[in-house]
């Protein structure tokens, strides 16, 4: 099937942050008197936007963060982003190949506007995107694994959601696409695949997913 629109999530899939932003969201977290493993961080919280973190973190521990928690945690992972934040490898190609065959891509992802600009900024991906190009779970209310956020680039790109497919590499992303109606591609370079059964197909190199893509 040739789509007519590629819906893409930022961290993990475009850029390689989810490391950085896990372990810098544990370390916080058990700061402020959440204890929070790396490990624990990756499975509880990877593809989540910030109000989940919050409303888990109230069910488990019965109190709430601290209400600057959001803005200083970012401040620790765009400094940490801007000095160390890197391409997923292999992403640019892929981009490349998209825009020879003509095919319109996008990204939507459960993070801030603010995060994806700097995020794609740092690894020289911005240029390929623009503002018109980036949606953000702050545009709908409602994150993953909610499909809003999907449904919403899809409407604003003028493609319906069944002629779209996104790529994720979280099972809330996996979940998210699944709900909108969409195929949806799952990355395993940092998720388990069992973890992305529900997916249309798996791959576990960028270099594999042009040909998943475009037929």
């Amino acid at each position: 099937m040739r789509y007519d629109l590629v819906i893409f999530d930022n961290d993990g899939v475009l850029v390689d942050s989810e490391t950085i932003s896990n372990r810098i969201l544990a370390e916080y977290l058990t700061e402020v008197g959440c204890p929070t493993t790396y490990e624990e961080s990756i499975r509880d919280y990877m593809g989540s936007a910030m109000h989940r973190v919050h409303d888990l973190v109230e069910e488990r521990m019965g109190r709430r963060l601290p209400a600057d928690f959001d803005e200083r945690f970012h401040r620790k992972v765009f400094d940490a982003f801007r000095r160390d934040l890197q391409p997923v490898p292999g992403v640019d190609a892929v981009l490349e190949k998209l825009e020879a065959n003509g095919v319109p891509y996008c990204v939507a992802s459960s993070g801030s506007h603010e995060r994806i600009r700097v995020g794609l900024g740092t690894t020289g991906l911005y240029e390929r995107f623009g503002e018109e190009r980036i949606f953000s779970s702050q545009d709908v209310g409602r994150g993953k694994p909610a499909p809003d956020l999907f449904l919403h680039a899809a409407r604003v790109m003028g493609v319906a959601p069944e002629r779209c497919a996104v790529v994720e590499d979280s099972p809330l992303g996996v979940e998210a696409a699944v709900a909108a109606g969409m195929d949806v591609y799952g990355f395993t370079g940092m998720t388990p695949a069992a973890k992305l059964a529900d997916a249309t197909a798996r791959f576990g190199e960028m270099g594999e997913l042009p040909g998943l893509l475009l037929g």
